[in-house]
């Protein structure tokens, strides 16, 4: 079996963020790491939206990014740390959106590791040098200067090692242009090493060292080490030089420090708390994350803790000397894994988990009545300042960016019937979980809606003048009738326009500069901008029947086939050309490209005729309306539409990077297939054409304007957005009700939108998420959910949710309640009054979990759920909350033999789980009843002595792993009956598959287990196991003999079940052989062989056999915990195999990953790749220089438009 991996959507969170001014322009993005990609986003200053402008693969893990400018330049690089043993500065060219390795250099191993420096990078802010540390023992220091060619180069690295030193964070301090200087967090361990008893790894202080870069001797020395008082965290570099007092800010536990060399004294202020926090009190508070913001005149900082609460801080100097800090409660949002504030006002909060959000400053928080906190004010030791959250106030929310991050679990199924089938995905962490649908299309955001006095049958949009922005008029054609409506503040009838508004209307344009054109079946009406009118009227009988207009250019179709062509001359006026053309048959569709710039027309017409072809004819002055070329067609065509596509960077075009752009012609067909063809701009000769079944309606085309390059719309029983995006070609379903005709449309509201008509509406829709591959609708839960079960009768999901550390509702208002009660009695006689109203006003606010996080119960507690959802309509119909620390693990939906009408759900739990060191007083199975697929009721519990980690239904009895003991149950009256058991299985069981008479057990360390289940001897018997031991996260079965499952390291494996194993057991009629023959160190005496082996790079924590798109083949669908969805899709022929294995070859002497990873090794980190394809790596064919396509390309006997064919082939055959 060979499988090729496919990634239909990203990971969606986000690891590290950091702005500059990548591109080199004054306007600044943002670039995100998303655990083994790199993002370049860029925030719309006008809007607040944020567009992605470029996904960069790395095949690599990325763990340290930061921003680098040399002194006085304007553009940051980027310097990645990675699991490479390399450090690599890349530097972002827009006019080939791609990022460019400017330096690479090599100085440990590669892969994770303790001491190879890669973790930590630390940046010199006047930009002379960077440290890139290791958390062990190991930094090092490059210094970065600029060649007289202004070009960027790096020095040999300079070693600032110590042994036995753990480093917490690391920091360039702003010491101006004095020598650079660098501060790190650090513990020295080898006094604890040496200690048997342990005493010394408790009282092991933190240091914060500062290194310095002595550029005249150039070597770095330690220049001092103070000990610190709490254990701290992070950094915060304060500006320095002309710009600040320098030094840096310490977060540490609870506190937040202020230190300097020479004589400034530590300045230490708390870290203010919630009032009335239902947290432990012991419990100590941390910053997670920061960001700073400076001009010419200030500076202040924005720390987040990990309640999500964001405080700004700034320091109060005396001639260089700072006297205190003060904090201010600025607002609260999520917490964050980075913040950035970017010049424009805007701070960009990548999550943890869950979306992320794009905030504008409104305000900076400094003439609001929130109470200051300053270092100054007295205060106890131990004792902390309070501050009451509340709903933002500073900041605005514009624009939030969709992650599914982590995804928990997901199942894949048809439940709304609409042929394509949903992916349900629990996602999130706590009070921000979700139960997520997820659609394959764009979202479409509806701008206005109105209804019209019938049913029209087109739309267009035109300008008054060449030049202006937006569009003056839509035009509405109905059976006997045309409507012309203004666009302004408002959408209004007008009748001045010029349109003869009493015939339906063919096709109107702009003309020229200023002038419309109007064409209707009786004629051509030429209206200029003075509203005089030229009217050009057809010969006797015939009328139009068909056209084309472009901004020059007018073509129409006479009855019989004879076509008419017109051309606009320098004076503004129509020109009939000499000669018309008679065509051999009726003319169906036709279509003109738009005028090329600096051109005077549109070399090509295409005409699409009744017997299924399509011909090209020139309308040079030189040929005019001679024929070029024909292409027969498998059926009518309906429409045509000839497009430019491939971006702007036509002209940019210096290394053949724009490969992509060119001319081409799609072709819609009346049988709902769609024919894309490249049309050549010399010869219009067609090629290389590519076909795709968008529907069972004939396809209309219409040509829009998406990010400033040419789009199609092609409508069928759905409407479909042809669009190329990072260089590829995207043809996505639009997540919208089907539409009949549309045109593009731009107004100051809705800058690209789109003006559409369906039965008897007229709306304006806008399309946003470009490049995402799936829309969601989402339906927000309690707590985390762990797992869930479909039941397929009612179509409704069955949900666990269970949080640790947490408390359930109940205990939440018995806390809320003793706390009023300890308020109104620690106050005084006269306070008392006060005191109640105070209560009574706690008890009364609620604010939103989602936002301000849940309150933290502490190690061992746990608050659990379980829910029903309706997951078309987004409701729960019932949700069962379980006892205070008791935890759900396990759920399976079955049927049992003694009551086979009633369907049951089995939930195991477990009481009082403390994780580390491991303990739980005792685990329970509760069966409830399934009512009507709408309620639960629960018939009793069994008691059991450990967690039920996995259930599965098996012969109408059920199977559940107990810990390490496999167990079959039947239903009894009180409670659980156990018929059998296996205590063979090494650890903990996770997931149990079942098949026949064939039981598969995932083991939590030790891959998975063969089991044979003997009737007659009522007897489990393990027959076969893994010889790797794999650390199981999820599993499903392939077929009788084959399962696939991930690991927690990020890898898939497919294990499979040798030719002569399976029967062999079978047959062994006593069960002797099974028994005695224990094989080798207690394992199995048969071997399972893995038949494939690869490494995603972050962990699955689902998998399923499914088919995505309706009659498509099954194949192996993940998703990961970074919000990732892939698909392992078997090859069908072994010529495609070697197809695409040669090409995976070749790219991987030509694609260098970016942070210098080698892509072999990194697809084997933990088992040598096998038989799996890495279809991302293929994929990135198409954005080769084309002289490197063309040489691939030969090698392959295939030409690179061959080869970018086959690639979208595979992916349109089993996904998107």
């Amino acid at each position: 079996m060979y499988l090729y991996n496919l990634t239909l959507q990203r990971a969606t969170g986000v690891t590290h963020a950091i702005h500059g001014n990548f591109s080199g322009t004054k306007q600044q993005e943002i670039v995100v790491s998303r655990g083994k990609v790199l993002e370049v986003l860029r925030p719309d200053p006008n809007t607040g939206k944020v567009y992605v402008l470029l996904t960069e693969e790395v095949f690599g893990v990325i763990r340290s990014l930061m921003p680098f400018r040399l002194t006085g330049g304007t553009k940051d690089y980027v310097v990645v740390g990675s699991d490479s043993g390399r450090i690599v500065i890349l530097e972002y060219v827009p006019s080939k959106n791609t990022f460019e390795k400017v330096h690479q250099e090599t100085f440990g191993k590669s892969g994770c590791r303790r001491i190879v420096p890669g973790q930590y990078l630390a940046v010199d802010p006047k930009g002379r040098a960077i440290m890139i540390g290791a958390i062990e023992k190991q930094k090092l220091v490059y210094i970065l200067n600029r060649d007289a060619q202004a070009r960027l180069t790096i020095s040999s690295p300079l070693e600032a090692h110590k042994s036995n030193t753990l480093v917490y964070h690391m920091v360039g301090v702003d010491v101006g242009f004095e020598n650079p200087t660098f501060a790190c967090l650090e513990i020295d361990y080898e006094e604890a090493d040496n200690d048997p008893t342990g005493e010394a790894s408790q009282k092991s202080p933190q240091m914060l060292t500062f290194y310095e870069l002595d550029l005249g001797l150039n070597h770095v020395v330690r220049k001092y080490s103070e000990q610190l008082e709490e254990h701290a965290n992070f950094l915060i570099t304060v500006p320095g030089g002309n710009e600040g007092p320098s030094g840096m800010l310490i977060c540490s536990e609870n506190y937040i420090t202020y230190k300097n060399f020479g004589d400034q004294p530590d300045i230490r202020c708390p870290i203010p708390r919630r009032r009335n926090d239902l947290d432990d009190p012991e419990r100590g508070m941390i910053f997670v994350c920061s960001a700073t913001h400076k001009t010419k005149s200030m500076f202040f900082f924005l720390a987040q803790t990990e309640q999500g609460d964001i405080f700004k801080i700034t320091l109060e100097t005396d001639e260089d000397m700072v006297t205190e800090i003060r904090l201010k409660y600025f607002d609260t949002a999520p917490a964050a894994a980075a913040l950035c504030v970017l010049k424009t006002g805007f701070l960009f909060c990548a999550s943890e988990f869950g979306n992320h959000n794009l905030y504008q400053i409104a305000h900076l928080g400094d003439d609001d009545d929130e109470p200051e906190f300053s270092s100054a004010m007295p205060l106890e030791e131990g004792d902390t300042f309070f501050f009451a959250p509340r709903p933002l106030k500073n900041l605005v929310m514009v624009d939030e960016m969709d992650s599914l991050s982590p995804i928990m679990n997901f199942q894949i199924a048809d439940l709304a019937n609409e042929d394509t089938p949903q992916l349900f995905t629990l996602c999130g962490r706590g009070p921000r979980s979700s139960l997520r649908v997820l659609r394959h299309g764009l979202e479409v955001s509806e701008m206005a809606v109105s209804e019209l006095p019938g049913n029209p049958n087109a739309v267009w949009t035109v300008k008054k003048n060449y030049e202006d922005e937006y569009d003056a008029y839509i035009i509405v054609s109905f059976v006997n009738a045309t409507l012309v409506l203004s666009i302004g503040e408002t959408v209004e009838e007008v009748t001045d326009s010029g349109f003869l508004g009493t015939t339906p209307t063919l096709s109107c344009s702009q003309l020229g500069d200023d002038a419309l054109v109007q064409i209707y079946p009786d004629g051509i009406r030429h209206i200029r901008s003075d509203k005089r009118v030229n009217e050009w009227k057809t010969p006797g009988k015939k009328t139009i029947v068909k056209c084309a207009v472009n901004q020059r250019q007018v073509v129409i179709a006479l009855t019989g086939g004879e076509l008419v062509y017109f051309e606009l001359d320098p004076n503004g006026q129509l020109n009939e050309y000499t000669e018309r053309k008679e065509m051999s048959h009726d003319v169906i569709c036709m279509a003109l490209g738009r005028v090329p710039p600096g051109e005077q027309r549109s070399r090509f017409l295409a005409v699409g005729l009744a017997d299924d072809s399509v011909r090209i004819i020139s309308l040079d002055p030189s040929d005019c309306l001679s024929p070029h070329s024909l292409q027969a067609l498998p059926a009518s065509p309906e429409s045509l539409c000839i497009v430019e596509m491939g971006g702007h960077d036509v002209n940019l075009d210096i290394d053949g990077r724009g490969s992509l752009s060119g001319l081409f012609l799609n072709i819609g067909l009346q049988n709902g297939v769609l024919l894309r063809a490249v049309l050549d701009t010399v010869t219009g000769q067609l090629s290389d054409t590519r076909t795709r079944y968008l529907g069972s309606r004939p396809v209309k085309l219409f040509r829009i304007t998406m990010q400033g390059a040419e789009a199609v719309l092609a409508m069928s029983s759905r409407s479909w957005l042809s669009y190329s995006y990072q260089s590829r070609f995207h043809l996505t379903p639009l997540s919208y009700e089907s539409l009949e005709y549309a045109s593009g449309f731009a107004s100051e509201q809705c800058p690209e939108g789109i003006v559409a008509i369906s039965t008897n509406t007229l709306r304006i829709l806008a399309l946003e998420k470009l490049g995402a591959v799936f829309n969601q609708v989402s339906t927000p839960l309690q707590y985390t959910p762990r797992k869930f079960v479909i039941d397929t009768e009612f179509n409704n999901l069955i949900i666990i949710e269970t949080d640790h550390n947490a408390y359930t509702e109940e205990t939440k208002d018995m806390r809320k309640k003793q706390m009023a009660k300890e308020m109104t009695e620690a106050a005084g006689e006269e306070e008392q009054q006060l005191a109640t109203e105070m209560a009574n006003a706690f008890l009364n606010e609620n604010l939103p979990e989602d936002v301000f996080g849940s309150p933290k119960g502490g190690a061992g507690m746990w608050a659990s759920v379980i829910r029903i959802v309706n997951p078309i309509l987004q409701k729960t119909i019932f949700k069962l909350s379980l006892e205070q620390n008791e935890a759900a693990f396990s759920i399976a939906l079955v049927k049992f033999a003694v009551r086979p009408d009633d369907h049951f759900v089995v939930v195991g739990t477990v009481r009082d789980l403390i994780l580390n060191p491991r303990s739980l007083t005792g685990g329970s199975v509760h069966v409830y009843q399934l009512i009507n697929g709408e309620r639960l009721e629960l018939l009793h519990k069994t008691p059991v002595d450990d967690l039920p980690g996995a259930i599965a239904s098996f012969k109408g009895k059920i199977l559940i792993g107990v810990g390490k003991f496999l167990r079959v149950y039947d239903l009894g009256k009180k409670k659980l009956l156990r018929k059998c058991e296996n205590k063979h299985i090494p650890n903990f069981i996770t997931s149990i598959h079942t098949m026949g008479d064939r039981i598969i057990v995932g083991d939590i360390q030790e891959s998975f287990h063969f089991i044979r289940y003997k009737k007659h001897e009522n007897q489990l018997i393990i027959f076969a196991d893994d010889t790797n031991p794999r650390w199981i996260t999820c599993s499903t079965l392939l077929d009788y003999d084959t399962i696939a499952g991930a690991d927690k390291f990020g890898n898939i494996a497919v294990i499979r079940l040798p030719q002569d194993v399976s029967d062999e057991v079978d047959e062994d009629p006593t069960g002797n052989k099974a028994l005695w023959d224990r094989g080798l160190l207690n394992g199995a005496s048969q071997k399972t062989d893995a038949i494939a082996n690869f490494h995603v790079g972050e962990v699955v924590t689902s998998l399923q056999k499914a088919s995505l798109i309706p009659g498509g083949s099954d194949a192996l669908v993940y998703a990961t915990l970074s919000g990732g969805i892939g698909m392992l899709v078997p090859f069908t022929s072994h010529e495609d195999h070697d197809f695409f294995q040669h090409l995976e070859m070749y790219l991987r002497a030509e694609m260098q990953p970016m942070c210098g990873r080698d892509h072999l090794a990194y697809r084997s980190y933990y088992f040598p790749v096998r038989n799996v394809i890495d279809g991302d790596l293929c994929e990135m064919f198409n954005s080769l220089e084309l002289g490197k396509q063309k040489i691939i390309a030969e090698e392959l006997d295939k030409t690179p438009s061959e080869v970018s064919k086959k690639l979208e082939d595979i992916r349109t055959r089993h996904a998107f």
